[in-house]
């Protein structure tokens, strides 16, 4: 009688348990490290717009800050007071790594001009596309340069006392 070579059905079962397990155990900190990565790639991001306002500002201090994410863009790649070309075009959509980027409408308090048209403050915040998959807080900025994070739903927008809405 020869003897067959190969596994049994046992063996195969185990070795896909054991596979199984190792998953189970790795996919959780796969998921926490993809949300760490993206919550540093917003904070860094808004570390861009918050020098992007700057330099906005600076080059053109009769119109002061710039309340619109796009004007900050590459836009038709001429540089310009509404095409800024201060930063890149996917940032510039409002939306990068699972995180979503906003203004507040100009003028309101958040994005607040003088009688002579002068934009003298600013505000942005970034929330998870999809809180708990893409991230877990959510940042502002403002003229101030300080990033705030806050661990609720909000548009993450920065008060006046420094917490986000």
């Amino acid at each position: 009688m020869k003897k067959q070579k190969g596994f049994s059905l046992i063996e195969l079962l185990i070795v896909v348990a054991i596979i199984l397990i190792i998953a189970a155990i790795a996919i959780p900190n796969l998921l926490r490290s993809r949300i760490a990565a993206n919550e540093a790639a917003a904070v860094g991001a808004l570390r861009t717009l918050n020098t992007a306002e700057t330099t906005y500002q600076t080059t053109y201090p009769d119109l002061g800050y710039n309340c619109t994410i796009t004007s900050l863009g590459p836009g038709n790649n001429t540089v310009s007071s509404t095409s800024a070309g201060l930063i890149d075009a996917t940032l510039a959509t409002g939306m990068k790594s699972g995180y979503t980027f906003n203004y507040p409408p100009p003028n309101s308090p958040y994005c607040l001009q003088t009688s002579s048209g002068i934009t003298i403050t600013y505000a942005f915040g970034a929330d998870p596309t999809t809180p708990g998959q893409t991230g877990q807080r959510y940042f502002c900025s403002d003229q101030s340069g300080s990033i705030k994070y806050h661990q609720t739903q909000s548009d993450a927008l920065c008060l006046s006392n420094g917490k986000p809405l």
